[in-house]
């Protein structure tokens, strides 16, 4: 298995969002972002996305270079239209936004609709963690098919909608939880499907 360095990943991975559409500054956010999942040892939410990550812009279901609107905000809160743009452009922006407002106000809240795949959810609670704050995020499938069957059931009615808290510590990092509410993520079996693994019973209902 060839290895590749994460510093020419990153380039690889530039340039092919690059090639979908995507600019300079969104291919760099994206990337690290992507990158940094890997390097964390999640390459369920790594590199393996960018094919994904292009089909969707090729149908339309991401826009590059959409744009970012803010639709109602307050000192302490925001409400913003990502235009189905690169989700984590549109997130880690707001995220941005979100910490300077709890910095001044004590506590502040977002919330981001028509946005994609945002990626590893504790990477934008981690932001906020990195500053002294308690970050918390949730997401849902946006249009991506409903993939969970809930309790009990056999067709799927829900998302994954994953859920990441994370605090400041004394520890050597931040204390943090990034989980989806599924049994497992979904990339963990796309992860899987592509090494050729078999996945624990329990994972997918057939």
């Amino acid at each position: 298995m060839p290895i590749v360095g994460h510093k020419r990943l990153l380039e690889i991975t530039d340039k092919l969002l690059q090639c979908a559409g995507a600019s300079s500054d969104e291919s760099e956010i994206i990337a690290r972002h992507v990158i940094g999942a890997n390097l964390a040892g999640h390459d369920s939410h790594g590199i393996i996305q960018i094919p994904t990550y292009i089909d969707r812009v090729k149908r339309g279901h991401i826009i590059p270079g959409a744009p970012f609107d803010i639709v109602q905000e307050t000192p302490s809160t925001t409400v913003a239209d990502g235009h189905w743009g690169f989700g984590y452009v549109v997130s880690e922006h707001v995220m941005r936004m979100t910490i300077e407002k709890a910095k001044t106000q004590g506590a502040a809240a977002a919330t981001v609709y028509r946005q994609s795949h945002v990626g590893r959810v504790a990477d934008y609670p981690l932001m906020a963690a990195k500053e002294g704050l308690i970050g918390l995020m949730t997401a849902d499938s946006g249009r991506t098919a409903k993939a969970v069957a809930p309790f009990g059931g056999r067709e799927p009615r829900l998302g994954t909608n994953p859920i990441c808290v994370a605090v400041p510590s004394n520890l050597d990092g931040p204390l943090f939880i990034d989980m989806a509410t599924s049994a497992v993520a979904a990339g963990k079996v796309e992860l899987a499907k592509a090494r050729g693994v078999d996945i624990p019973e329990g994972w997918v209902v057939d």
